[in-house]
């Protein structure tokens, strides 16, 4: 039976969980009864998690893949992230989660590769999705994959052993690890620049391009790239931390507006110029936010009156964006409105 079939919500286990780093860990959910799980190698699912009496939604990569009967998630403890470190330092096997169905533009279905070749370009946990396309193209047989991976050290390198053991089973699995400090180990020492993609990877102009990391890293590569004259059509990056977002307006008196749900009967004041999202939470609305960067959608509501600024529609049809559906955390307040949550 497939998963998300008749529901757009999915109770599944913690069968198991590991550390990948000191401050990285792993864990696979489960369902009770067969189940396969349908989505795109690449995309990511919105989970939720039971804490102090409340669910709290975030969003994370899979890093298996679909012929699997389980769904594998990689998560790095932040500061001041009560979620991440959450799942680090509490979550048990046992645990029941959430996961609502997998979705993300970012993937190796959606994305054309033109070649039969591909570099996988990463850093930190942005290893994940393209660790599940990886093993989704060895699965298959025919895609050569070069994956280039930055991280700190080998001790901080997500993967680090099943890595190496892809890069001795599949002859058309390249493997190169770029290591701040590479001390003990074969693989060279340095930071990623133009000069080190022209050096390891020789065959550039002849692949399609993913790359996932922090933004400024993307930043980075993506500037590489287009120096080398790439052709920028074979190239895909995921998009799930917006490089840049606009910032409300902030002054010394800000005045105030309010924030309606008349199915709710709530009524919220807050400053103008504020974020809907933060409204909607201080009025105990029931509204998932789980990416709370304007990329995966679940905050989705509509703006009935008033007017509100957005800085990002990443989800949005044009039809909805008429009918006056935003996404309440990207979506500044301008005035009083009245919203419907879906």
């Amino acid at each position: 039976m497939s998963a998300w079939a008749d529901q757009e919500i999915l109770d599944l286990v913690c069968q198991e969980k590991w550390q990948e780093t000191p401050d990285v860990v792993s864990f696979e959910l489960v369902s009770d009864s067969p189940l396969s799980f349908d989505f795109k190698p690449g995309q990511f699912a919105n989970l939720g998690f039971e804490m102090d009496g409340k669910t709290q939604y975030r969003s994370y990569s899979i890093s298996s893949t679909p012929s699997q009967n389980k769904l594998c998630f990689t998560v790095k403890k932040v500061a001041g992230g009560k979620v991440s470190q959450h799942v680090v330092e509490r979550l048990k096997v046992g645990d029941t989660i959430q996961a609502m169905k997998p979705q993300g533009q970012f993937n190796s279905i959606d994305c054309a590769v033109e070649q039969k070749k591909v570099l996988l370009i990463s850093a930190g946990c942005g290893i994940t999705p393209v660790m599940s396309m990886a093993k989704s193209w060895l699965e298959q047989g025919d895609i050569d994959i070069t994956f280039l991976h930055v991280a700190r050290d080998k001790a901080h390198t997500i993967y680090f052993s099943e890595l190496e053991s892809l890069n001795e089973q599949y002859s058309q699995f390249h493997l190169h690890l770029l290591l701040k400090d590479a001390v003990g180990t074969e693989y060279p020492q340095g930071r990623l620049n133009q000069a080190w993609l022209e050096q390891l990877i020789p065959d550039l102009h002849q692949r399609t391009v993913f790359l996932c990391g922090p933004v400024s890293f993307m930043q980075d590569v993506q500037h590489y790239l287009q120096a080398l004259q790439f052709n920028m059509q074979n190239f895909y990056q995921e998009s799930f931390t917006p490089s840049t977002q606009e910032q409300p307006i902030t002054s010394q008196t800000k005045s105030q507006v309010i924030v309606k749900v008349p199915a709710f009967g709530v009524e919220v004041d807050a400053p103008s110029d504020s974020i809907l999202l933060e409204a909607l939470e201080t009025g105990k609305l029931p509204i998932i936010a789980a990416c709370r960067s304007g990329i995966c959608g679940s905050c989705k509501c509509q703006v009935k009156q008033g007017s509100v600024r957005s800085t990002s529609q990443e989800t949005l049809t044009n039809e909805e964006i008429a009918q006056g559906y935003v996404l309440a955390c990207s979506a500044i307040v301008e005035s009083d409105v009245d919203i419907a949550l879906l």
